[in-house]
């Protein structure tokens, strides 16, 4: 058993509304929950190197290692991910149906007999419990998940617009966890070109790591017409310089935005 601590790359996944499911739909979501992260993980060239899959029940904690480029976690597992449940969302019936609430943090870890410790841990799982993050994905009703990182991890990593990142798709929040504790973190949803049901007054007066757009100036931004090289047909942005054509959703989340 490993005793000393090692530096990893840190995610929480969560299932929406699990609990309250039947116990034959419990079961058929978590397999199919475990077949959409292998498969996910596989397609973005992260499975196979020594990560480690804990299971929590009604989700799971990955643990990466710190050699894994972390743009493969924040840009193409999560673009694989959304892909994956995009596309199995069609097939499975209402009562089966998954949508996810994933959180990307960094720190150590340590093992014992019993599973894994350690304050990063402690943090990642309350990014994706937090209250902000669950509003988000609610309000987001197109989304098949909503992504939130630490503030280190955006700043580290997300801010510099590392292909096929977006960071004028994120939006910080703050919130308090247990004991009082304040947390900073960026939330996304793939698809939008903002994250819906953020508090307004929290994302205008939320600071921003040097380097970066200000949350209104990225709010403004994204209410502007497309203008230069991007065109929009429909649902469909094209032309996108950071991660291509995509598909986006929007469900009011700022004023003009329709």
């Amino acid at each position: 058993m490993q005793a000393e601590a090692l530096h990893y790359w840190i995610m929480v996944l969560d299932v929406e509304s699990f609990s309250p499911r039947k116990n034959p739909v419990q079961r058929a979501v978590r397999r199919a929950m475990y077949e959409v992260v292998e498969e996910s993980l596989s397609r973005a060239g992260i499975a196979g190197q020594d990560v480690v899959m804990e299971d929590r029940g009604d989700g799971i904690l990955i643990l990466v290692p710190s050699t894994i480029p972390p743009v493969l976690l924040a840009g193409d597992f999560i673009r694989e991910l959304h892909d994956n449940l995009r596309e199995r969302a069609v097939l499975t019936s209402t009562a089966a149906a998954m949508r996810f609430r994933v959180a990307l943090h960094q720190g150590l870890a340590s093992r014992d007999e019993h599973g894994w410790s350690g304050d990063a841990i402690n943090t990642t799982f309350r990014l994706v419990d937090a209250k902000p993050l669950r509003d988000v994905l609610t309000a987001a009703h197109h989304a098949h998940l909503v992504f939130s990182v630490s503030s280190d991890v955006y700043r580290d990593v997300v801010q510099h617009g590392y292909r096929p990142l977006d960071p004028a798709a994120y939006l910080p929040v703050r919130f308090e966890a247990k004991h009082g504790q304040p947390i900073e973190a960026w939330v996304t949803v793939p698809g939008y070109s903002a994250p819906p049901g953020l508090p307004p007054l929290e994302v205008a007066a939320r600071p921003v790591p040097t380097g970066t757009s200000s949350p209104a100036a990225q709010a403004s931004t994204a209410q502007a017409p497309a203008t230069g090289t991007i065109s929009i047909t429909g649902n469909t942005v094209q032309g996108d310089v950071v991660a291509g054509d995509k598909t986006v959703y929007v469900d009011g989340a700022y004023p003009g935005l329709r």
